[in-house]
């Protein structure tokens, strides 16, 4: 009886183990099914990634900008063509802006008085012949009294010489009476030449010296200091009710419309520095640099500074070149005649090479050069460029960033 027992004991056992293997053969199965259903989906999406990168990889060959004509002015992108140009060998000399001295006057009363009036202030403009100041003047005075005495006696002597003249041919008068007459004309005529020639020394005129016999009741103290020509003052040395002499410069004025710059040339450089060289004025700070020749070289070197003057002269309408101004100036020595020039702003390196941003209809685009001889400017393509390409000569970096980093390519306008 127990051995029936243990029998039917161990078949039972037997038979649950047999129904589990079924079952985790059946889940293997469905288990290796859905792995396999993962690694398709696996094998799906690496083949879509390989697509996107591939679209990528075309994304990125074309290397080309765009930008509207707005973007280009905004990013401060200028453009310029292809051409031929001169490569500069030039040497920097050291200078300042001075006042044109030859535009230049140091205004002195022509004869001492008292200030009774000033009516020009220091910085003011003037014109040619504007009244300064007015001195009142004992010596003026003088002058014009003289003048005016001498003016009459040889009213009074020319009556005289045409009476005596009249008696003598009536034979009422002597010979010597008419001689005596005709010495005293002439030695009044020569007074009123030397009075004359007093007051034109003081700046009167011959239309003001005939008028001044019939303005005789006007102050004749008053003497007005007038501008010699338009200019500025640019130094005043005068006060109401001081006394002035008459070698006291009481205004300094100057014409600005044009200065001198005065540029100091080294020994070494003399052989160089020629009249008729151009000259670049550096004047930093902003200001744009002014172009200019060598009108005048010292002939002489200074004992002290060793250096030579080299002058130009510069129009200067806008009053923008402050005379007391340092500046430095470069001096072309030997120009270079290229067939392919751009200024070295339109260089960049990308991708390990030296490039020059050229502009179609697409867009820019890199193009790689190499660069020959260059000056302080510009440089010499000696591949890589032809004339009449159009190239971005300003703002090359700006093209640069937006292509390395993917913006506004591509047509990505933005």
């Amino acid at each position: 009886m127990r051995i029936k027992i243990l029998s039917i004991i161990f078949t039972g056992v037997i038979i649950v183990s047999g129904l589990g293997v079924c079952n985790a053969a059946e889940e293997g199965e469905k288990g290796h099914e859905v792995h396999d259903d993962h690694k398709d989906e696996g094998h799906k999406g690496h083949d879509d990634h390989k697509d996107e990168d591939k679209g990528h990889d075309e994304h990125g060959e074309e290397e080309v900008v765009r930008l509207t004509n707005e973007e280009l002015k905004e990013f401060g992108i200028e453009t310029a063509i292809v051409g031929p140009g001169q490569l500069k060998r030039r040497i920097t000399l050291p200078g300042e802006i001075v006042v044109n001295m030859d535009k230049m006057a140091h205004i002195v009363p022509r004869v001492p008085g008292v200030v009774r009036e000033v009516r020009k202030r220091l910085g003011d403009r003037v014109r040619a012949g504007e009244v300064l100041a007015i001195l009142e003047s004992r010596e003026l005075s003088d002058a014009k009294a003289e003048y005016l005495a001498a003016h009459e006696r040889l009213a009074l002597a020319k009556a005289n010489f045409e009476r005596e003249g009249r008696l003598r041919k009536k034979k009422i008068s002597s010979e010597q009476d008419y001689l005596n007459a005709k010495q005293a004309l002439a030695e009044v005529q020569i007074d009123i030449r030397s009075a004359e020639q007093k007051l034109h020394a003081l700046g009167f005129s011959e239309k003001y010296l005939k008028q001044l016999p019939a303005h005789s009741d006007t102050t004749y103290t008053r003497y007005e200091i007038k501008a010699p020509f338009n200019g500025t003052v640019i130094k005043k040395h005068i006060t109401l009710g001081e006394m002035v002499k008459d070698d006291t410069t009481i205004f300094i004025i100057a014409n600005l419309s044009t200065v001198w710059v005065n540029l100091s040339v080294y020994q070494k450089d003399l052989p160089f520095v020629h009249e008729g060289a151009k000259v670049s004025v550096i004047i930093g700070h902003g200001a744009p640099d002014v172009e200019g020749v060598i009108s005048y070289l010292g002939p002489i070197v200074g004992e002290k500074t060793r250096t030579a003057l080299a002058r130009v002269v510069l129009p200067n309408k806008k009053g923008t070149l402050r005379p007391g101004l340092f500046i430095s100036g470069k001096v072309t020595v030997e120009e270079i005649e290229v067939p392919v020039l751009i200024p070295k702003t339109a260089l960049q390196t990308f991708e390990g090479k030296t490039v020059v941003f050229t502009k179609d209809e697409d867009g820019f685009e890199p193009a790689p050069v190499m660069i020959g001889r260059s000056d302080d400017m510009n440089v010499e393509i000696v591949s890589g460029l032809i004339p009449g390409q159009k190239y971005a000569s300003k703002g090359a970096f700006t093209l640069k960033a937006q292509l390395s980093k993917g913006g506004f390519a591509s047509g990505h306008n933005h």
